[in-house]
């Protein structure tokens, strides 16, 4: 049978894009759609303006700091509506160089929703249908709302990013990494934040003394921590909302921001009907090469629910184009994945936590918690935590975990020292760059075990 395409994608964001591209290079006939913007959760309305959001935030503590480097700053405040206006300008440069990447591949661009109709083919919005070799999932997640009377009143992480001004207060629901890295972006903008979580700690899955460090540090930023809490209701006061928790305490505030995860993104596309086997939660269940259980279709990125992050789905994606297109069979390891968390302080980690560590063995650990050079004339008395998890004996790198400035940009290498098999010793030869925060990680004491 001829095919209009040998692959059609159905989804823009990074996973997506980049297996289009891939499989063009390599000489596909190739199209794409999207229905909403080009670039996904990450570029439109994630990573990206979440991380402009974080630049921004920070700047409070940086006025704040120089005081005590000899600055006099006044009269600093934050405009946000022009803020959202230049956020906005560099989306819309990402997209359009997104959309040309594209193009000069050769991909075949439309701008529209599609569906699944069968193995090989694919149902457009318009109502013409493109028949296609093979058809890749990768549309995504979406944030999932809880059901609780007057959920429709709160806004999620999609909606934050268009609000037109600055929320005098919020309530934040939700414990993991999208709802901690909201609080201290709207809590170092001014917004007055309270986040509401049923759990017992933040950051579930995340090493124990991380997450204890991080929620401290975010207590003594200013942030209001109800733990043990679950969220009742939602109701109107006026122009306001008040939260009800099932304990029967409330908060009335300007929004309430619904953090409380998010669930692959394959509502009506059709893929249960043309055979499709979904998860629970509505993943896509695929094996090692990223094929579903219709050997035609695949699926990359946050719609299989594996990891769900975009370097991930962009690894995923171009994994798929060389082992279909390119003659080039590539799998991804998912098992020694390095991450970063925007709170504030911000997390580097890459590897097993202790938890994980001690179920699997003996363990030894090195850390050390210090009061960083940047904060002692600023007079903060804020810590970074670093920590080695390492296989007792052999003392060989299980995990590396940090807390506090820059954490983000350590891991990235640490990462590759963990991957490599390094042991304690391995760090502890390297000579340290003095001063900064990063050569703690090579001098950190003898490691204790047990």
């Amino acid at each position: 049978m001829a095919f209009d395409v040998d692959l059609f994608v159905i989804g823009g964001g990074s996973g997506g894009v980049r297996a289009a591209r891939i499989a063009a290079e390599a000489g596909a006939r190739v199209a794409l759609a999207e229905e909403y913007r080009m670039g996904g959760t990450c570029v439109i309305r994630g990573c990206v303006p979440k991380k402009l959001f974080v630049y921004a935030s920070a700047f409070a503590d940086a006025f704040e700091d120089a005081r005590g480097f000899g600055w006099t700053v006044e009269g600093a405040r934050f405009d946000w509506p022009r803020f959202r206006a230049a956020r906005d300008a560099e989306i819309a440069r990402l997209e359009a160089a997104y959309r040309s990447r594209l193009a000069k591949a050769g991909v075949t661009l439309h701008d529209c929703r599609a569906t699944v109709a069968d193995p090989h083919r694919v149902r457009l919005a318009d109502g013409r249908e493109v028949s296609a070799s093979h058809i890749l999932i990768a549309t995504g997640g979406w944030p999932v709302r809880p059901e609780v009377p007057g959920a429709d009143l709160a806004i999620t992480s999609n909606e934050v990013f268009e609000l037109a001004g600055q929320p005098k207060s919020v309530a934040i629901v939700g414990g993991g990494y999208i709802a901690c890295e909201f609080a201290g972006i709207l809590n170092g903008l001014g917004t007055r934040v309270t986040q509401i979580y049923r759990g017992p700690q933040i950051l579930r899955g995340f090493d124990d003394e991380v997450r204890a460090h991080v929620a401290d540090a975010m207590r003594s930023r200013g942030v209001v921590l109800e733990l043990g809490r679950d969220i009742a209701r939602i109701e109107p006061v006026g122009a306001e909302k008040r939260i009800v928790l099932t304990n029967g305490e409330s908060h009335v505030v300007e929004h309430v921001l619904l953090a409380t995860g998010r669930a692959p993104n394959t509502h009506g596309l059709g893929l249960e009907a043309a055979g499709v086997a979904l998860g629970r939660n509505g993943a896509v269940k695929v094996g090692d090469w990223s094929q579903s259980s219709v050997p035609s279709i695949y699926a990359v990125g946050d719609v299989t629910d594996r990891i769900a992050l975009t370097p991930v789905a962009i690894r995923e994606g171009q994994a798929f184009a060389r082992t279909v297109f390119a003659a080039e069979p590539t799998r991804v390891d998912h098992a020694l994945i390095a991450t970063a968390v925007f709170t504030q302080p911000e997390i580097g980690t890459v590897g097993l936590t202790e938890a994980e560590a001690r179920a699997r063995g003996p363990v030894a650990i090195a850390r050390t918690a210090f009061r960083p050079m940047l904060n002692v004339l600023a007079h903060r008395d804020e810590r970074m935590l670093m920590k080695l998890v390492l296989e007792a004996g052999s003392e060989r790198v299980l995990g590396v975990h940090i807390v506090g400035h820059g954490a983000g940009e350590m891991i990235q290498l640490a990462a590759v020292a963990v991957g490599m098999g390094a042991t304690k010793a391995d760090f502890d030869r390297t000579v340290a760059v003095h001063p900064t925060a990063a050569e703690e990680l090579v001098t950190l004491p003898a490691p204790v075990e047990g």
